[in-house]
Parts: C-alpha cells; structure tokens; sequence
C-alpha cells in the first residue's frame, strides 16, 4: 500500500497515535487479527469491494471523563484497496453474543459503532482527500447534544493532527518515517545471503 492509506490507519487503529489525538482513549488494540486475507477476499467476491489488506477485531476503551463513564468497544474493522489508490478503512460493532472475545477484565459500558469508516481517495501524487462516517451509539442514557459535541470534537482532533502530520515536511514525523522505511529496505534489498541445505 501506498505510504499515507497505512499512516492514516494507524491514527485510529493503534494507541501510540492516537494518543496524540484523542484525549479520551485508554486502550486500543487488535486482539484478534485475520491473517487468512486470501479468505477474505473470496468471501467478499474477489475484487468486488476492494482488496482486503488487514482485517481483525479490535477493542478500545475510553477513559472516565466529566461524569461519563469509560466506554468499550469490541468491532470487526478492516482496510480496503480498490484499483484507482482508494482506501476504505473501516468497522462495525460486534453484536453482545460476541462478548466472550473481550479481554479479560472490568466490563464497561457499551459503546456502539454501528458504521464507521474512512474513505481515502488520492487527488495527486502526493496528496488525498478524506471522508469519514461515523454512525455510533455512545450508550447509556446520555443527551444528543453531549454525545453530537464530544463526537464532533474528537473528529476534528482527528483531522487536525492529520493535517499537521502529512503537511510537515522534512523533519516531520511521516519524513522520519518514510527515511526510516526506505534505508529498512534498501538494507534487505542489498543483502547478498547464502543458503545452506544439507
């Protein structure tokens, strides 16, 4: 995949980054990832809804914050490529009959994101535009202009620090990291191995 779909991805699917962005999540991980894409890919028609790159169930819980309680999730996410350098990356929420796959420990109250997804569509070669749709209830007994508000800040957060990410230039941290991917490769590209059999 190209450089960005997978930086973009991470923002949301890993905690390192978005710890960077979110001031309400506690804990982010995929405890069960889909190693079989091949599998994947038949079920979904071979090309029909895009090359499925990663697919796993994931878990993430907020921290307690103005009178709210912590909130967890346990969802099926994944990323698809399609053949003009689109990305899906997206997830629905397990149903409760799933609960057994929560990790061990302290239940909380249910959050559920009934669709979420981000769609990246490259505009050049260097730049994409980006969507995201999110269907989620926070559950609870919460008001819509509590849940309407922290939702639309914890997007524009997002975004925000997207934008600062992908515009900084050399020095920034996709900089470092494309400098870091590309002197990994060149090391294994340049290897002369032997190979002993008996």
């Amino acid at each position: 995949r190209e450089k960005w779909e997978e930086r973009f991805a991470n923002f949301i699917m890993t905690l390192e980054e978005r710890e960077k962005w979110d001031q309400s999540i506690a804990e982010v991980q995929e405890i069960y990832p889909i190693y079989d894409l091949d599998a994947a890919n038949i079920a979904m028609g071979f090309g029909k809804y895009g090359d499925c790159s990663r697919l796993g169930v994931g878990y993430c819980r907020t921290k307690p914050a103005f009178g709210v309680t912590a909130r967890e999730q346990l969802t099926l996410c994944g990323i698809q490529d399609f053949q003009d350098g689109s990305t899906v990356i997206w997830g629905t929420e397990m149903e409760d009959w799933h609960n057994h796959l929560l990790p061990p420990g302290e239940r909380h109250t249910r959050a559920k994101s009934h669709l979420f997804c981000t769609t990246l569509v490259p505009t050049g070669p260097d730049s994409f535009d980006a969507e995201y749709v999110l269907q989620l209830d926070i559950g609870g007994k919460m008001p819509a202009w509590i849940t309407t508000t922290l939702i639309s800040e914890s997007v524009k957060s997002l975004f925000k620090h997207a934008k600062c990410y992908f515009e900084a230039g050399e020095g920034g941290e996709l900089d470092k990291y494309l400098k870091e991917r590309d002197a990994q490769h060149d090391a294994f590209e340049n290897r002369n191995g032997i190979l002993f059999t008996p």
